[in-house]
């Protein structure tokens, strides 16, 4: 782990973040770990020998909501314990206001509710916190993003966001009203953060956006997303570039011409779909059809001479019907992804979708997900047995916490393998063959 850039008090206690949600998120906590570092907090591994105590966020699902409230309803007993522990709510579930007014209800005990926006006043809220016998909540607009102490959580890959927040507004997602509209980053300090961190030893950046595809449209600036992959990708040093998430609507043929030219720029797409259903995709406002949809898929066919291809499937979206569940399932088996990720529609507070007719049954959704997920895995695992006896170069980026001696690799097709070795390996590029291949992921051979 890296260790934060800035100024650092002397030791003023520990702290312990604990994530929830996206990539997004994950970087979020690395900049909290970076502002706590600063303030002079160690981290440490359990909550109990904490001061500090972050549960940062998601509000993408309601089943990810209630989580946390459970997490919290279990932390009481440790508050009582340790009066002086200060226990925060952060992230996009805590920019919501429902959010705020249970903790005040049920939760009175938690310290500090801040969001997305308030990232830069983390200091200063945290403070403040400490010295109120109430619960301090901040609903400020979106502060500065830039120049941020940032805690590393891996020496080998690192999260680069390139902007922040969301102008889709699909009917079902949260997103954008907790992250606020789109907002591009400077091409200068993008670049700048790369090389920073290629100077300190990462081989792989991944880019980070809500829709990384449609960057640089608010600036003047006259460079897209194609152009900063293909300035990234001359980048000395570097080994891997990948980048999510991407939106089919504004996937071009650019971006594919330059992922098939570049050298680092890792050929794994995920180009989430959400649905195969044009009836669907319309109501949840995506801003395509299967037709297109089909059309940019073949597009990147033929243009790229190899590949992987991942996407996001929303099944028991309000008004879908058999037919509709179908055109889903037509798509998936025609298309033949490596991957999905798979998710039953949950109605979320503030969006268009839950106050749409027809809502779908609970035990239908269920059916439906339990069925997609069963032909995925099948596809899946079909997609990786092609790979049997092959050689794969893969980036090796962990090993397993039960023995040192079983590694975790990725290829640039972001295809997970494991393998055995007793040489220090972490960090290396190295060439294994494939020898088990499973749905979700591989097992190699090293000599």
């Amino acid at each position: 782990m890296r260790e934060a850039d800035g100024h650092r008090e002397q030791n003023t206690g520990f702290y312990y973040i604990e994530t929830y949600g996206c990539q997004m998120n994950v970087y979020d906590s690395e900049v909290l770990a970076g502002h706590l570092e600063n303030m002079g907090y160690l981290p440490v591994a359990q909550e109990e020998d904490c001061d500090v105590l972050v549960l940062n966020t998601c509000a993408v699902r309601q089943k990810a909501e209630e989580k946390v409230f459970s997490r919290l309803g279990r932390l009481r007993p440790l508050k009582k314990t340790k009066p002086h522990l200060l226990i925060v709510l952060w992230g996009c579930m805590a920019q919501q206001e429902h959010v705020s007014q249970r903790v005040r209800e049920r939760f009175s005990f938690v310290d500090l509710v801040g969001g997305t926006h308030s990232l830069d006043r983390f200091p200063q809220l945290l403070e403040k916190a400490r010295q109120s016998n109430r619960t301090i909540i901040s609903r400020e607009e979106e502060g500065d993003r830039e120049g941020f102490p940032v805690k590393r959580m891996d020496d080998i890959k690192a999260w680069v966001p390139i902007s922040h927040g969301c102008n889709n507004y699909c009917t079902y997602c949260i997103v954008p009203y907790v992250r606020g509209p789109e907002k591009s980053r400077s091409p200068q300090a993008i670049i700048r953060e790369v090389k920073g961190l290629i100077e300190e030893g990462y081989k792989e950046i991944t880019l980070l956006g809500q829709n990384v595809n449609s960057y640089g449209k608010d600036l003047d600036k006259g460079m897209d997303f194609a152009d900063l992959l293909q300035i990234l990708d001359r980048l000395e040093g570097l080994v891997h570039l990948r980048y999510m998430t991407s939106h089919p609507r504004d996937f071009n043929e650019k971006i594919i011409q330059n992922i098939r030219q570049g050298k680092k720029i890792c050929e794994h797409i995920h180009l989430p779909l959400q649905s195969g259903s044009n009836k669907v995709l319309k109501m949840m406002n995506r801003g395509y059809t299967r037709e297109y949809y089909l059309s940019l898929t073949r597009k990147i066919a033929d243009l790229l001479p190899y590949y992987s291809l991942t996407t996001d499937l929303i099944v028991g979206f309000p008004g879908e019907e058999e037919k509709d569940f179908d055109d889903t399932l037509e798509m998936v088996q025609k298309i033949k992804f490596d991957a999905a990720y798979t998710f039953v529609y949950s109605p979320r507070p503030g969006t268009k979708a839950m106050h749409m007719k027809n809502q779908v049954a609970p035990e239908i959704k269920k059916k439906r997900i339990m069925l997609l997920n069963e032909i995925q895995n099948e596809i899946s695992l079909e997609k990786n047995r092609q790979l049997l006896g092959t050689e794969q170069i893969v980036l090796v980026e962990g090993r397993s916490k039960t023995d040192a001696r079983v590694y975790a690799a990725r290829t640039r097709t972001n295809k997970i393998v494991h393998f055995t070795s007793h040489k220090n390996l972490l960090g290396a590029l190295i060439a294994v063959k494939i020898i088990e291949a499973k749905p979700w992921t591989l097992t190699g051979e090293y000599r």
